[in-house]
């Protein structure tokens, strides 16, 4: 039998945080180690993996778990990418200056190096999602870069709810959308507002991969913090947003996942939406609103 050299095999991290930074990290490793022996080859950890959802308060206190890129986590993440061959997606506090934090990931190669950095976008500002205290606003831009598998697209959290980023990210060419996120019900939240809550979140990302033709992966963590009960539910969708395995509701798991990116050429064929775009009729996008 013919190996199909177009076959990519990703892990999905899906865990639950304590308030250690570096119980997290070991944890994040012990789990990484896991997908390594599933065959992974390109590994994502969830948003903000190595701390508890901080910005659940606004806390002075809290940009103490900010760190520089390159830094500590990035440095044992990337000796472990370098032991194990394979890609890591690291999302993190970074902190870029005095005063200057940025909703972070990086991708590490096999060979440790910083393949790409992207700042998270769009900043949410919501209630128990204070972020906007925090981070400021990406100025990198929406990323793709290559790695012996695949090309790689990463957006954060909120970034999956916007379909002009995962356009953006897609038209440079990537063929999978990593979406690394912290995403849950508040306590408040009734049964009915929380099923339709994370039947949006859901068809948000499965709409992204069938408008763009590619695979779209979305790493949640898990567990009660405070008043957020997150929801897990981590999965990954094919280029027609067929969700092929998705995790647990209510436990950590390590998701690996065949994507056959072949799919993307084929799928695209009978589905030309990239073909069809009037890109001449579309200068109303870069409008805040088009008043009447």
């Amino acid at each position: 039998m013919v190996a199909n050299k177009e076959m990519t095999r990703v892990g999905l991290i899906q865990m639950s945080c304590s308030p250690k930074p570096k119980e997290n990290l070991d944890k994040a490793i012990s789990l990484l180690t896991q997908a390594v022996e599933k065959g992974a080859k390109v590994i994502c950890l969830p948003e903000l993996f190595a701390t508890q959802y901080f910005c659940q308060k606004e806390e002075q206190r809290h940009f103490e778990f900010a760190e520089t890129i390159p830094g500590p986590t990035t440095q044992a993440l990337s000796a472990f990418a370098v032991q194990h061959k394979v890609v890591v997606i690291a999302p993190l506090f970074e902190k870029r200056g005095k005063g200057i934090y940025h909703n972070s990931a990086v991708v590490l190669g096999p060979d440790g190096k910083i393949l790409s950095h992207y700042r998270k976008m769009h900043i949410p500002d919501d209630p128990l999602f204070y972020e906007k205290y925090y981070f400021a606003g990406g100025d990198l831009g929406f990323l793709a870069v290559n790695t012996p598998t695949a090309r790689l697209g990463v957006l954060i959290c909120w970034d999956q709810w916007f379909p002009e980023g995962a356009r953006l990210t897609a038209l440079k060419g990537a063929d999978i959308l990593f979406y690394p996120t912290a995403i849950g019900w508040i306590s408040e939240d009734d049964k009915p507002t929380q099923i339709a809550q994370h039947e949006a979140w859901e068809t948000m990302q499965r709409s992204h991969a069938i408008a763009n033709g590619v695979f779209v992966v979305a790493v949640n963590r898990v567990g009660k913090e405070s008043e957020i009960q997150f929801w897990g539910s981590s999965f990954v969708a094919d280029p027609m947003g067929r969700v092929i395995k998705r995790a647990y509701a209510d436990k950590e798991e390590v998701l690996v996942v065949d994507c056959d990116l072949s799919l993307i050429e084929h799928t695209r064929q009978q589905w030309p939406f990239l073909r069809d775009r009037r890109v001449d009729a579309y200068e109303g996008l870069t409008a805040r609103y088009l008043d009447k």
